[in-house]
């Protein structure tokens, strides 16, 4: 085995954490993965054999470049109007896949993942890091140019914002039986049968796209929510799945795919509703979802 053949061994074993890492901090599978790739062509042209910690080096290379990411797409976004649903991933409703199960874990569902989409980059990454991973904030510090009690500052104002991210009930069957009954509910325009499981404070957010012709929009409280559902399901074939490991469902019309929601299920109640159906972001989507 040649230098560059044992280099490659070496990064692959550290692949599952960095792409877990980078979809924290990116909420998308498809960036996740050019930011880990991004990271194996810098070591790949690096001095390798000078770095004493890879697994720590690679963190921080990525992480670094997830950065850059977030603030580039925060330049792009700065005139987009409405919610943004990260792109979520998607699973048979009677199992997550094996190579989804790092990237889901930690309860990193759609809900916390929108309240991750809110922060400035430099407080994301350190919630990330730190929080996540248990990166120390000395370490963190210069990847943000800032001290590590400024570092340790940014996680603080992170952490009270991902307090408002509702935890889902962790009963799949529970979460199952909720929402196919929204969904029933929905399909029949049953508005009664809709407040039965929306919880009062029930929040809905629909990412089209800033191209689409529907805007996107956040609605909350129920029934709002309720009047938005009734007849969403339309011409539209429903179907359920774990959306981020929690139950959620998959619509197509006529044959393609045309929006994936996740729900926050709890005691009973839908809390969030997340939908992401914006078709250039679906389009990068694994297809097998259809399957």
């Amino acid at each position: 085995m040649n230098e560059n053949d044992l280099l490659a061994e070496q990064f692959e074993a550290h692949r599952t954490h960095l792409r877990a890492v980078a979809y924290r901090m990116l909420g998308s599978v498809s960036e996740a993965d050019d930011a880990v790739q991004e990271s194996w062509l810098r070591l790949s042209r690096s001095n390798a054999s000078e770095v004493e910690n890879l697994g720590g080096w690679l963190t921080t290379v990525t992480a670094r470049v997830c950065l850059d990411m977030l603030r580039s797409r925060k330049a792009r976004r700065e005139e987009q109007f409405g919610p943004h649903v990260p792109e979520p991933i998607v699973d048979p409703v009677d199992g997550t896949a094996p190579e989804h199960e790092a990237l889901v874990a930690d309860s990193v569902g759609l809900a916390l993942l929108v309240v991750l989409e809110t922060l400035d980059p430099a407080e994301r990454l350190a919630f990330v890091l730190h929080d996540m991973f248990g990166v120390a904030f000395a370490e963190i510090a210069p990847i943000v140019d800032r001290s590590p009690e400024a570092a340790r500052q940014l996680a603080s104002r992170a952490r009270r914002r991902v307090r408002g991210a509702p935890e889902p009930d962790p009963d799949i069957a529970a979460q199952r039986q909720v929402v196919a009954a929204f969904l029933a509910a929905a399909r029949e325009g049953d508005f009664e049968a809709l407040l039965r499981v929306l919880d009062p404070g029930v929040v809905l957010r629909a990412d089209t796209g800033a191209l689409a012709a529907v805007a996107s929009r956040e609605v909350r409280g129920a029934e709002a929510v309720a009047r938005q559902a009734r007849g969403f399901t339309g011409m539209l074939d429903v179907r359920l799945a774990l959306v981020n490991g929690a139950v959620g469902f998959v619509a197509t019309r006529d044959g393609e795919l045309f929006s994936v929601g996740g729900f926050t299920v709890r005691g009973g109640m839908i809390l969030e509703i997340n939908i992401l159906a914006d078709p250039e972001r679906l389009s990068r989507l694994d297809p097998t979802i259809l399957n």
